[in-house]
């Protein structure tokens, strides 16, 4: 008896690095649930296009080229009606706000599932509470990906996204790379804020300890987080340390932490992407928390400070202070990234 036509599913993806690595859980859980692979299209950034591609459940990025906060309603109205002749059974919407569900409903998509938020109820027909049960981002992926009243999986598949050798092979040339030394990849920019960034001193700190204990260091972020990262480059020319801030794509950040041995990150993008391609991660969490947004991966550390005030969820510090990231010492993150390089995890 045949299982009938594959299902299409057009999703509305994230706008954010790390959720859109985390929405791969959804993907997952969507082909390994369906009678038939079902055909499953993402709607994303135009930056998000080249991580989408490293997971191999899409089958396409849709590109909807428009920053944060940008509605561009006559934008949404001419990709949703060109998404017309694509058939789609369904479409999940992922972000909470208005504009991300405007898209599907113009596409004409005959089931748009998303949560209850921001006045949406035209715009979306099977509408979903967001109920307490749902305290991870994960998990509310998972829940907008399943019949409504199913319980969500006790398991799920974590993020994994494919390595390109051949690129890693041409970075490692093009930047200079070749070491025989263990490397330890450090991520110290967040795009969301100063509250959830290591101060920029014990980044440095820390980078100088490990590279004189003869491992490589590769500081990965964008171009922006180059201004942050900027102390790292008062050190000079030291053998092993590499500041490639604003010098590689995403595609290329995916590539290099697939080669380091453990990353050091705060709660970012980064830190799922080196999560999601089987590094070990320490993870240093400020005013956001590791219980809404863990690195979906075994092989971590968490490194955070067990105050009052947090997590606060803030981009600044509300009080000024930042204690929840000053007082993570740069001896307690060496201590962990040691540990891992003596493979003793």
């Amino acid at each position: 008896m045949s299982a009938g036509p594959a299902e299409k599913i057009l999703v509305i993806g994230p706008s954010w690095v790390g959720d859109t690595i985390m929405a791969q859980v959804l993907y997952k859980h969507l082909v390994a649930i369906a009678p038939r692979r079902p055909v499953i299209d993402v709607v994303s950034p135009t930056w998000s296009l080249p991580v989408l591609a490293r997971m191999p459940e899409v089958r396409r990025g849709v590109e909807l080229p428009v920053g944060h906060g940008d509605v561009r309603l006559g934008l949404r109205r001419r990709i949703g009606h060109g998404l017309r002749s694509e058939g789609y059974d369904r479409a999940i919407v992922l972000p909470r706000s208005f504009k991300s569900a405007l898209l599907p409903f113009f596409a004409r998509i005959p089931v748009r599932t998303g949560f209850k938020a921001e006045a949406r109820f035209p715009l979306l027909n099977d509408r979903r509470s967001l109920g307490p049960e749902l305290d991870q981002t994960v998990k509310r992926y998972l829940a907008l990906g399943a019949a409504a009243g199913t319980a969500l999986p006790e398991s799920f598949p974590p993020p994994r996204l494919c390595i390109d050798q051949q690129n890693q092979a041409r970075l490692i040339d093009k930047l200079g790379l070749q070491d025989e030394r263990p490397v330890v990849a450090m991520m110290p920019g967040a795009e969301y804020g100063p509250a959830k960034r290591w101060p920029a001193a014990k980044v440095v700190k820390l980078a100088r300890r490990l590279v004189d204990a003869g491992n490589a260091v590769w500081v990965l972020g964008s171009a922006r987080d180059r201004e942050f990262t900027a102390p790292l480059d008062e050190l000079g020319a030291v053998p092993g340390l590499h500041h490639l801030c604003g010098q590689t794509t995403l595609a290329d950040a995916v590539d290099l932490l697939a080669l380091a041995r453990v990353a050091v990150s705060n709660d970012s993008g980064l830190m799922h992407m080196a999560a999601a391609v089987g590094t070990h991660v320490v993870a240093i969490y400020g005013s956001s928390s590791s219980g809404f947004t863990p690195p979906l991966t075994s092989r971590s550390d968490i490194v955070s400070r067990d105050l009052e005030c947090r997590p606060c969820f803030s981009r600044e510090c509300p009080l000024g202070h930042y204690r929840c990231l000053t007082e993570i010492s740069v001896e307690t993150i060496e201590r962990l990234v040691n540990r891992v390089l003596s493979d003793d995890v």
